[in-house]
């Protein structure tokens, strides 16, 4: 089987440059309270995206991340390259504000059947010729919070682009797909994450679940809802292993940075 290797080191300053191909990120910003660390996401980002409603968040609350600088100047500087969706929940004169600058508008209010995250995914996955998709990994700001409806369509988007790396991303903690077709290292990164996490099998029950670097490790460990799930568990070391015989939803809590 396949190793998957996975790392939070968009959450540092500076991303270690390793001998192997590095990693092209793109940044999607929804409808939702940004993270206090959303302008060190945007500086790692080749690409920058705004779901519908997540422009008038980037407008609103990126001003206020960065309060040292005039308000005017910071909109300028953080620009989107594209903004798309629905486009039922952007107001007006943000639309105004991006347009004018240069940035991308993609309309996308005739399809009402896949949410604004989904449409984002797929333009970074469709139309982003210039990315490395086999190095891509897309991070998600805004992502967890508010309604439970809208954290389950987002959640759905890692299922529906399961080969994609997708990591959802709130101030408290991160949530990626870990799929069944690969076993998996996870790379602790302690400056900035844990030590609480979670392995939670949504979709399917996972009969047979291993990991170690955990203090309380499964061995071929069946989980579902209505039984186990591996809830408030403690990363012990800098490198977490886990295979399943089903997708595994991976979460960590990041630390106030």
């Amino acid at each position: 089987m396949e190793l998957m290797r996975h790392s939070s080191s968009f959450l540092l300053p500076t991303i270690p440059t390793g001998g192997g191909s590095s990693t092209t990120y793109a940044l999607v910003i929804l409808n939702h309270h940004l993270p206090k660390f959303t302008p060190l996401l945007w500086k790692h980002a080749q690409l920058r995206l705004c779901a519908d409603g997540g422009a008038n968040r980037l407008y609103d609350e990126m001003p206020q991340l960065i309060c040292s600088e005039d308000a005017l100047d910071v909109r300028r500087r953080y620009k989107p390259d594209v903004i798309k969706g629905d486009m039922d929940s952007i107001r007006s004169e943000v639309l105004d504000f991006y347009t004018t600058l240069g940035t991308k508008v993609v309309d996308e209010s005739h399809d009402q059947d896949t949410t604004d995250l989904h449409k984002c995914v797929s333009y970074i996955r469709d139309f982003t010729t210039d990315l490395d998709k086999s190095n891509l990994c897309i991070l998600v700001a805004g992502a967890l919070g508010g309604r439970f409806d809208h954290e389950s369509g987002n959640l759905n988007v890692l299922y529906n682009f399961s080969t994609t790396r997708i990591i959802l991303i709130s101030d408290d903690c991160l949530i990626h797909l870990l799929p069944k077709t690969h076993r998996h290292e996870i790379y602790i990164q302690s400056s900035v994450e844990g030590p609480h996490c979670g392995l939670i099998p949504i979709g399917m029950p996972s009969k047979r679940t291993t990991t170690t670097g955990l203090q309380w490790d499964l061995t071929d460990t069946e989980m579902k809802f209505g039984g186990l799930i591996s809830t408030s568990n403690i990363v012990e070391g800098e490198k977490v292993t886990v295979q399943s015989d089903s997708d595994l939803l991976w979460t960590i809590s990041i630390k106030k940075l």
